[in-house]
């Protein structure tokens, strides 16, 4: 009924985040590319910004989000007039409704935050094996 609601709202807080985080951004770390001896700009890879991981987190909590909206639209549980949720019109199904987002939709967000936090640590270890080829190049 409502479960997209509680990812959306994660994504609303994590796009506030990530642009704090990229305006107090500076500038990437170089790292050479383990294929040469010689670091061009072009062949130049960059550590990743965590804004842009966060961004990561972003994209994948907006396009979730809007997906099951959708989906609810598709069902005609959300309506374009106030209440707009169906279930928000009658108080039994508003109880549903709470108890749906409390367990479903809580339940999405920490999956997708997981997905993304596991993204996260497979990006940091490739990075730290870039670095480890810079040194033993260098």
């Amino acid at each position: 009924m409502a479960c997209f609601l509680v990812p959306a709202t994660e994504a609303i807080v994590t796009t506030i985040v990530t642009k704090v985080a990229k305006s107090k951004m500076q500038e990437p770390v170089a790292l050479k590319n383990g294929s040469s001896n010689k670091a061009t700009d072009a062949d130049a890879d960059f550590k990743i910004p965590f804004s842009r991981k966060l961004k990561w987190l972003s994209n994948l909590l907006w396009g979730g989000s809007l997906l099951l909206a959708f989906e609810h639209m598709w069902h005609g549980e959300i309506q374009p007039w106030f209440p707009f949720l169906t279930a928000a019109s009658n108080p039994q199904d508003a109880t549903v409704m709470l108890h749906e987002m409390s367990t479903i939709g809580v339940s999405m967000a920490v999956l997708v935050t997981a997905i993304w936090v596991v993204m996260v640590l497979v990006s940091s270890a490739m990075e730290k094996k870039a670095l480890k080829a810079q040194s033993a190049i260098n």
